[in-house]
């Protein structure tokens, strides 16, 4: 290597260094920015002479090096629809490039970022502080099935009533219950309604052991005090009708029959016969329980000797026209199965409700966003529903630095980078947070005072080969 070739050498040293001073100021400069990833620089020689004995460094070559995989502190925001990327993966965002007859328009070329400051824009769409909007699929509040792919918007929602259809229910009925009278052949406390005159009057029970419904079947308000007195408390919830309005069920169990084994020692043998319950709502919640008429729910729960529930066998009973203070809630499926509707022994002779919803809800309007660890978007409605407005679009790479760097904190797919994977994979998204830059100023000032050192280095190299260039020129004179 003659004395210009390391005059060379040190120009290429001072550019290597200045890249590095250049990458490390715009690390500095975005250590605040949300999402931002810093940019390492490494450094290549390049050889002027390659043979075994006679190697010379020729020049030195400075290359970027991402950190898109490096993850930066997660901190919590006062924004609901702020959210981070816990692990690997990046948001798919879109650009706004207008608006076209009042409709936003957008460029349909995804990128992919960390920033996750997401809000809402004038008009719901989720937008981050760099002006990227977030991608996912859209979901119909009432439907639950996905409506749109594309922006994300979660606008002022209003959630139209839904009419109960189902309500689902488990319990275990106690096989004596405690507020009626003892039957005489088992010890079971037994209902038998009584006519106007005092004579028993069955045409308000179902008996059918095989689950046949028969609709409609009442006692009347003058038995009602009887019915209370031979009956247990059910379940009491609130259902809907189809424009939203609440209305008060109120239930009772009436045990009919008891379960007996079969005898064969008897003239005739006695076959074995299930305990039968049936149960009834009121048909006026706003009365006192002795003054209003009870409707049979239609079907005969019948049991066997072991608690164990035989009809209906489907898993679900109707109620059909089920009319509530002279309202008409249409037909409802009571929904259960063996394993949720009993009858066994209970110290309290009362029943033991072990689950009771209903699907059904009044019209609400959204009061709440939050982002939960799977990417959905959830709406809290003033009618206490909770809905999946929407799911975050994730994509992953293979080689996530190798992905393009653009500006406002997005990356372009390259052909080092591969091709976006959808989906976590393993990862979580935190809900209000956002990922801070993974820049650390002590690093970045430490690598400052190398790269100046190493600066200054070069430039002394040249000023030796300056001086060597005059040492040899004033020889000739």
């Amino acid at each position: 290597m003659d004395i210009f070739t390391a005059l060379q050498t040190a120009v290429s040293g001072l550019k290597a260094q200045s890249y590095a001073i250049d990458n490390i100021s715009g690390n500095i400069a975005n250590s605040q920015t949300t999402g931002y990833k810093r940019i390492e620089t490494s450094f290549v020689d390049l050889l002027a002479e390659q043979t075994p004995k006679h190697e010379v460094a020729g020049t030195v070559l400075a290359q970027s090096q991402l950190t898109n995989s490096l993850q930066g502190n997660i901190a919590s925001s006062t924004v609901a629809t702020n959210m981070a990327v816990n692990g690997d993966g990046f948001f798919t965002v879109q650009a706004k490039t207008g608006d076209a007859n009042g409709q936003a328009a957008f460029s349909g070329t995804p990128v992919y970022t960390r920033r996750g400051d997401f809000a809402p824009d004038k008009d719901g769409f989720l937008v981050n502080g760099a002006g990227s909007y977030l991608q996912g699929q859209n979901y119909d509040a009432v439907t639950g099935q996905v409506s749109s792919s594309g922006p994300i918007k979660i606008a002022n929602q209003t959630l139209a009533a839904k009419p109960t259809t189902t309500i689902t229910y488990g319990a275990n009925l106690p096989a004596t219950p405690a507020t009626t009278n003892a039957s005489k052949a088992g010890g079971s406390a037994l209902y038998t309604p009584e006519d106007a005159n005092g004579l028993p009057d069955t045409s308000a029970l179902v008996t059918a052991t095989d689950g046949t419904a028969t609709a409609n079947k009442q006692v009347s308000a003058g038995n009602a005090p009887a019915f209370v007195n031979s009956s247990i408390a059910g379940p009491s919830l609130t259902g809907y009708t189809t424009t939203g309005a609440p209305v008060q069920v109120t239930t009772r169990w009436a045990k009919i029959q008891d379960a007996k084994l079969a005898d064969a020692t008897t003239t005739p043998a006695t076959a074995a016969q299930p305990a039968i319950w049936n149960l009834f709502y009121a048909a006026d919640s706003s009365a006192d329980q002795t003054k209003s008429a009870w409707t049979n729910a239609g079907s005969g729960f019948t049991f066997d000797s072991s608690g164990q529930l035989i009809q209906p066998s489907g898993g679900d009973a109707t109620i059909t026209d089920m009319t509530v203070n002279g309202t008409n809630l249409g037909s409802i499926n009571i929904a259960f199965d063996k394993t949720t509707l009993t009858q066994y022994a209970a110290a309290s002779g009362a029943v033991t409700t072990n689950a009771l919803t209903q699907d059904g809800y009044a019209a609400g309007t959204l009061n709440s966003v939050s982002v939960g660890t799977d990417g959905s978007i959830m709406g809290a409605f003033s009618n206490g529903s909770s809905v999946k407005l929407a799911s975050v679009g994730i994509a992953r790479f293979i080689n996530p630095d190798g992905l393009k760097p653009l500006s406002n904190g997005t990356y372009a797919q390259t052909l080092d980078s591969g091709v976006p994977l959808a989906g976590l994979d393993g990862s979580t998204i935190v809900g209000a947070s956002v990922e801070s830059s993974n820049t650390d100023i002590a690093s970045e000032f430490s690598k400052m005072i190398v790269t100046q050192q190493a600066y200054s280095a070069n430039t002394k190299v040249m000023s030796t080969a300056q001086t060597m260039m005059s040492d040899l020129l004033n020889i000739i004179r």
